[in-house]
């Protein structure tokens, strides 16, 4: 289903996602002042609260903005429109008059695409598995989860054996700041840090923790757990949580940091944990979903770490991996996995 914002016209619904679209929309143009969005639950327990329309409305704004996108473009939302990501894709649609193309949610939204888009949101997981058909989308924002080295490494060769002029970020943003506040190009140029939005403003707290004022967006400044270094007042680098932190006989170990520096190495999906021990505190762990191999062994020797103590003490191969709904890794269940496995 496509719809024209630049009409009045709504098409009637061929899916039961197509009717979900509408709905919002509906809700959009209704006469309450504020719309229901459920959290991902990615950083605790998912819950569902309103959010102002108006303050909605400035954050699609800054996207189009930042993006140059004008009345006619297309736009192709493959996203659940329960989350903020999904109902602000419709938003920056509706604020910017574009025709949005309707694409159920799924793994590969785009594999019967075969016309040029000029602004799309995919998951990491999602543009995994349309890396030969990102070359038809102008402007791609990838979030709701990290974006690996490797599929870095993915995107930019699919794009430049396509010799692609598309744009790709990642995103920083979470549900409170309504999707992202933050953009870092993964191609055609490659930034190792993210800049933030218009009128967005960032400092950090007492802890290092990455803290966001956004009045258009949130009348609060909201307070991270996200550990980052500031450079210039607008830019910013994600070091890691600051709960997933792994102090080893007195080093803290950012794991985040270690995970992007084996996945280039590694396809698998793996995670550092610190596991308690009497000598250490905390024993740092390599956890890797799957089954070790000659190649896996072969791969490990490969890593260069920053220091010996960043190497890992331990090594484990674990089947599948526990995840929360939204397919993130659950790390407190692994955690305890993992202790269990190597206390026997």
């Amino acid at each position: 289903m496509n719809i024209d914002f630049s009409t009045n016209k709504i098409p009637s619904p061929t899916t039961d996602f197509d009717q979900r679209v509408i709905s919002f929309i509906k809700d959009w143009f209704d006469d309450s002042e504020t719309v229901k969005v459920q959290t991902s639950g990615s950083t605790g327990t998912p819950k569902i609260f309103e959010i102002e329309k108006e303050r909605m409305w400035h954050s699609a704004k800054m996207t189009c903005d930042i993006l140059g996108l004008k009345t006619g473009d297309s736009a192709l939302l493959c996203l659940p429109v329960e989350y903020i990501s999904g109902k602000m894709m419709v938003v920056r649609a509706i604020e910017r008059k574009l025709n949005l193309v309707i694409k159920t949610p799924s793994i590969n939204p785009i594999s019967d695409l075969n016309e040029e888009i000029d602004f799309c949101a995919m998951s990491p997981l999602q543009v995994e598995n349309s890396l030969e058909k990102l070359h038809l989308i102008k402007n791609l924002i990838i979030g709701g989860a990290a974006v690996s080295e490797t599929l870095k490494d993915k995107i930019r060769q699919s794009l430049k054996s396509q010799i692609s002029k598309s744009k790709v970020y990642e995103t920083y943003g979470m549900s409170e700041t309504l999707s992202h506040i933050a953009l870092k190009e993964i191609y055609p140029n490659t930034e190792e840090y993210f800049k933030t939005l218009n009128d967005i403003e960032i400092s950090l707290d007492r802890r290092g923790c990455l803290q966001i004022s956004a009045p258009q967006l949130n009348p609060e400044t909201l307070i991270t757990n996200d550990l980052v270094d500031i450079k210039n007042g607008k830019e910013f680098k994600f070091l890691g949580r600051i709960d997933n932190v792994i102090n080893s006989a007195g080093l803290k170990i950012y794991p985040e940091q270690l995970e992007s520096l084996v996945k280039k190495e590694m396809d698998n999906e793996l995670v550092f944990l610190g596991i308690a021990d009497e000598l250490l505190g905390q024993k740092l762990v390599l956890i890797i979903e799957g089954q070790e191999n000659s190649d896996h062994v072969q791969r490990l020797k490969k890593i260069d770490y920053p220091s010996k103590n960043h190497q890992p003490k331990e090594i484990v191969f674990i089947a599948k991996f526990p995840r929360i709904p939204n397919g993130k890794v659950d790390r407190k269940e692994l955690t305890e996995i993992v202790s269990n496995i190597l206390t026997k």
